[in-house]
This record gives structure tokens, sequence and C-alpha cells, in this order.
């Protein structure tokens, strides 16, 4: 029987779950991790701790699970941060830059100016901003001296959060990343499937601390002696961005499903027939490539999502997220109150690096619970923006948004993100979709008899009468410029 570890490493904790071979869930362990804000906009993690938050939880199952040889290992990891390390010592030269981080928007907006928008999209699918790695990789190799003497020395190692766990877990002997992991680093060029020495030049990046572009299922070496509870040579056997495992996870294989991730941020997925340039704001990406094809995919990601509520209970004293939820239902609407989280500027389908939080329709009659549950309804409000440029991408209506991440356990609200899309949610029946989606390719990549992945859950149906829901939508647009252009 193939035992499959998948390591799920998040923005906010990193999780290791145990799969048999027939994805059913043996064991699980959990390990928190924290981010820092060093400055206005700026996002950082330390690298040090990601592997550490790693080691710990494979150490946990491997202690618990002794008896129970493991046959590989899968990894689903946060995009689009950035690691960056000297290949001498095995250290990071200085913190990760968090996929959140908007240090580079001035950076992105002169590049944008220039010109260099067009190539960038159609060799990437992907428009300049800063939550992509390559400004940051930029951004490291003028502001971090020693970046430039290891680069020229060919000691600098730079890759998103896989290829540094890949890199730690072989001791060093495989420096690799796989094409979903390479098509959010905007320096891939998803047609070719190679780093691409023009948009290296665009970005200040040097080509030659980028890892091996590799498919999702190709092998990423094996275990070295002592870097972790796992015996040297179990061997790395699929790697993916989270996102896209997630969609895996659901099930889906053929265009014409879409998923949501309710996460810190969140990322909505489809497959594409063809490689595919967006017009409506959301990225053409790779979902992931497994025995010798290249499936494609289109995505939009926000930048504040469950985390808004986070921000929210804080602010008000609520206690949590889960409290601030409560808080919210106690009223039956936001009293006129509307929230946009843009706290760290909009992405999807808005790339508005300038656009900043707004609280709007208070009156002396506005209540806590009003502003706790216009934050929730920003949640699913987001969503919809997302969804509603899918479909204009695709060209076609998708009739079901297949939810995951944690935010998604919240039955109140998918029950308003079904009402605001006026769509059926289906909530993933597992929490560990990301995981589940890797420990599929890993499987694959062994050459065993994988089932078919049936995700099954639980549907919410819209509610909501038309009228209102076009009334909370056209509130929802109105506010979202206020918060573009209301400090213009």
């Amino acid at each position: 029987m193939n035992l499959i570890l998948a390591i799920d490493q998040g923005t906010t904790n990193t999780k290791a779950v145990l799969f048999d071979q027939h994805l059913s869930v043996l064991d699980r362990a959990s390990a928190p991790l924290k981010s820092t804000y060093p400055a206005g906009g700026w996002a950082e993690q330390s690298a040090d701790d990601i592997w550490a938050s790693v080691a710990t939880v494979i150490a946990t199952i491997v202690e618990r699970n002794s008896g129970s040889p493991i046959d590989g290992i899968a990894i689903a990891n946060q995009r689009e941060t950035l690691v960056v390390w000297d290949a001498k010592t095995g250290h990071p030269i200085g913190p990760a830059i968090v996929w959140q981080c908007r240090r580079t928007a001035k950076v992105c907006a002169e590049l944008e100016a220039a010109g260099h928008g067009a190539v960038v999209l159609e060799r990437t699918g992907l428009g300049i901003n800063p939550l992509f790695p390559a400004s940051k990789l930029g951004w490291v190799m003028a502001n971090r001296p020693e970046a430039a003497a290891l680069a020229t020395s060919g000691y600098l190692r730079a890759g998103t959060v896989d290829a540094w766990l890949v890199y730690k877990l072989t001791g060093g002997a495989t420096f690799a990343t796989d094409h979903s992991n390479a098509s959010r680093t905007m320096l891939f060029d998803t047609a070719s499937l190679t780093f691409s020495p023009e948009l290296c030049a665009i970005f200040g990046a040097p080509l030659s601390a980028l890892p091996e572009p590799r498919a999702s299922d190709a092998g990423f070496g094996v275990t070295a002696e002592g870097t972790t509870g796992l015996p040297a040579g179990t061997p790395i056997c699929a790697v993916m961005g989270d996102s896209h495992a997630a969609l895996f996870g659901h099930g889906v294989t053929q265009p014409g499903v879409a998923k949501a991730t309710f996460g810190t941020g969140s990322s909505l997925m489809a497959l594409t027939p063809e490689r595919v340039v967006s017009s409506h704001g959301l990225s053409g990406t790779i979902g992931w490539s497994c025995q010798g094809q290249t499936h494609y995919a289109i995505e939009g990601n926000i930048t504040v999502s469950a985390q808004a509520a986070e921000f929210t209970a804080r602010m008000l004293g609520a206690g949590s997220a889960a409290a601030l939820s409560d808080l919210a239902q106690t009223v039956p609407d936001a009293g006129g109150v509307t929230f946009v989280p843009a706290l760290a500027g909009l992405g999807a389908p808005h790339w508005d690096d300038n656009a900043r939080g707004v609280v709007a329709g208070l009156s002396l009659g506005s209540e806590p619970a009003h502003v706790a549950r216009a934050t929730c309804e920003a949640i699913a409000h987001q969503i919809a923006d997302v969804f509603e440029a899918m479909e204009q991408d695709a060209g076609h209506r998708f009739d079901t948004l297949r939810a995951d991440g944690g935010a998604s356990a919240n039955d109140w609200l998918m029950q308003l993100q079904a009402d605001l899309l006026g769509r059926t949610v289906v909530r993933s029946d597992m929490a560990e979709i990301g995981a589940r989606g890797a420990a599929a390719m890993a499987l694959r990549s062994l050459g065993g008899d994988v089932p078919g992945v049936q995700d099954s859950g639980q549907a919410f149906e819209p509610q909501m009468k038309s009228a209102d829901r076009q009334r909370a939508r056209t509130i929802w647009r109105e506010a979202v410029t206020m918060a573009r252009y209301g400090r213009n």
C-alpha cells in the first residue's frame, strides 16, 4: 500500500497529511507560522521558520506512524512568496518576501509606464504587479548587497517556497520548481515552459539564480540523511502551488468548473482549453503539468479575503474571526454599511495598488454588528467580482462554484456567497483539499493505480431575490470606486 505524506505549506500554518493509496486521510499535523509587516505595504516571513514548521509536522507524522513506511512526499505551497539564499551555506540572505508584499508597487508602475506590460502579459499571462516574485527578486538584487556578489559567483539561489523546501529536504541536491509555481513568478514563459532571459532582463533578475522547472509529477529528488524524521531516500514525487493543488483535489480535470479557495487571500481558478490571456483583469496560468501534458488555467487572486475578518475582529475587539461571524449574524443586514478591505491594495479584477480600505454608509444607527456583517459580505463580494470576470473571459456561465479553504467551513458565509453569486456553492467535504490534490499527483508520479478524485460536499443554493442581489452588488461597486478613487 502506497502512503503519501502531503505537505501543505500555507501563509498562516503548515500542515502535513498522511494519505493512503485510496486518498483516505490516516493522520494530520499542523504548525503555526507568522508574518511580519516591517513597513507600510511590506509583508515578510522567516524562511528558516517556514522550513522549521515543515520539519516539525513531518516529524510529528513520522513519530506517530513509525510502523508505516512512507513511499513518497507531495508538496502544495503558498505561491509568489520569494525565498533567496546562499548555496554555499544553505542559509537565506534575508526574510522571505510574502506574496502580499507591495514594496515594489512603484517599480511595477514604472515598468508598466515604460511599455513592458504587453510583452510580460504575452509571455506569462500575468499583468505586471508586485504580487509576483519577478519584481521582488529585482528588489533583492538592488537592496541586499550580498545578492549581486552571490549571483556573480554562481551561489545565489532564488525561488518560490516549493523550491526552498525541495532544496532543504534534499540537502541541497535538488534545486527545482514545478511548472505551476514557475508560472506565478512572472519570469516564466508559459508557452515554451522555460524561464525567459528577456523577462529576467526587464525585472533585473539573474537567470542563473532560478530553479530548474519541471512537470508537477516529474519527481524532485529524495530526502537527504538527517534533514527530517524521514529516512534518507524518500522520494519527493510531486510539487504544486496550493491553489492548483486544490483545483486538482476537487477532481477537476477538464474546463468548465470554477473553484474558490477561501484563505488569507482567495484564489478562484478554472481550467481552460488552451493558454489564454485575460481581458477582464484575471491571470493566465498553468494549472499543472503531468503525464506529458500541460493543463492551462485562468485565475483571479484576491489580496485580503478571510484576513479581513481577522482584521475587523481585532479593530472591534471581537476576539476572533469566528466571533465576528457570530456578531454579524445578530443583525438581519449591514444597515447600509459597506466595507472594502483594500488593506494591501486590490487584487483581481481591479489590480489597484493605490486603493485603500473604505467603510462607507455609516450613520448614527450603525452598530459594531453592522460593520462585522459588512466585513463578511466583503469576502463574498470580492469572490463575486472575480467569478463574474471569469465567466466573461470563459465566454460561458459557471453554474457551480466549488469552495475550499479555512473560511469555507462557515455555513453562513457559504450561504451568503451563494446569495451574492446567484449560483450554487458546493463546499468540499475535505478540509485538506490542496493536500489531497498534491497527494493524488504524487500517486500518479509513483505509477500506481490512482483513484479518480471524487469531491463531494454540502451544497448551498441561492435564496436572495434577484433584485436584492443586484442592489447589493451595485452598492458594493460604488464602494469599490470610493476605495480606488476617493482619495484623489
